[in-house]
């Protein structure tokens, strides 16, 4: 029944689309994407990647500690990252009895009062260049499969430490999300197979502006790989699925400074408990005992020719 329905939706989709573009937008549907084709061999080079080979990550290209505590509703934690079969995998899943804190972190939560010991939750990861490598314009391309489960999310994305600088501009530094997987939820209604992109420049705070272009529909991304790509250059952010063009932004000002990249699964809640429906993402489904994988088969960087 659900596929029927799912195909169904992609029909209206498909009609709405016929008649205008921006149609599917209006009902709060996601939409087809039918941009341009990238032209990724004639544009641009490979620069940079990471293809996943081996058993452990590659530290010279990521690293674990760009969060120190709880996030959103649950734990950032190393352990739950592996290099696996040729991909990274990072897996979300309940601890009732936490995980140890890593031992470069015992001295800021002992410092704390705090024990060497992390509550119970959901744990999930991330892995960041941050302090590895910057980028500055070009594509940015991941291939993954996003992790079955409502209540939390997966990503790729880019970030740039001013992005906390409240200026009215994000010239100096934007959130770029080339992806993110909030609405599994919705495989009922039809929106299941879609994923979310935007930007987000002046903190996280009341100065706060955020840009996106809408919902759009990825090849059974949840069973299959796709590709999510960001074409970025000095006038505008492209993003693409599966190498055709869904949208683009340019609100505030394009960043003008190197950003490194971000791989992630959040748990939607706040200090570590999972307590809400964030972004369209639903509460959490899964139970203790269940896990969620994201699956990605490489990252790649290229700049233009």
């Amino acid at each position: 029944m659900t596929s029927v329905l799912s195909k169904m939706i992609r029909i209206l989709v498909s009609v709405l689309m016929m008649i205008s573009p921006a149609l599917p937008g209006l009902f709060s549907l996601p939409a087809i994407p039918q941009g341009q084709e990238l032209r990724l061999d004639s544009r641009f080079e490979l620069v940079w990647s990471d293809e996943f080979d081996g058993s452990t990550l590659d530290k010279t290209k990521w690293q674990y500690n760009w969060w120190e505590t709880e996030r959103k509703g649950g734990y950032w934690h190393e352990d739950m990252v592996q290099v696996k079969d040729g991909n990274l995998v990072i897996t979300t899943a309940y601890f009732e009895d936490g995980l140890p804190v890593p031992e470069k972190y015992k001295n800021y939560f002992e410092s704390r009062g705090e024990t060497d010991l992390y509550g119970e939750g959901w744990y999930t990861g991330c892995i960041t260049g941050q302090g590895t490598q910057e980028f500055k314009y070009g594509y940015y391309e991941c291939r993954a499969i996003l992790p079955k489960s409502t209540g939390m999310w997966s990503a790729f994305w880019m970030m740039n430490k001013n992005v906390e600088n409240v200026d009215g501009s994000g010239k100096d530094g934007t959130e770029v999300d080339i992806f993110e997987s909030m609405y599994y939820k919705d495989v009922a209604s039809g929106f299941g197979d879609c994923v979310i992109s935007g930007i987000h420049y002046d903190g996280y705070g009341e100065g706060q502006q955020s840009d996106s272009i809408g919902k759009w529909f990825a090849n059974n991304p949840y069973e299959e790989f796709n590709t999510y790509g960001l074409e970025w250059n000095e006038n505008e952010y492209i993003f693409y699925i599966n190498g055709i063009e869904t949208g683009r932004l340019s609100t505030g000002g394009v960043s003008q400074n190197p950003e490194y990249l971000i791989l992630s699964c959040e748990v939607a809640g706040e200090n570590g408990v999972a307590n809400a429906d964030r972004h369209g993402t639903g509460k959490m489904s899964m139970k203790p005992g269940d896990t969620a994988e994201f699956i990605v088969d490489y990252v790649r960087v290229y700049q233009y020719k």
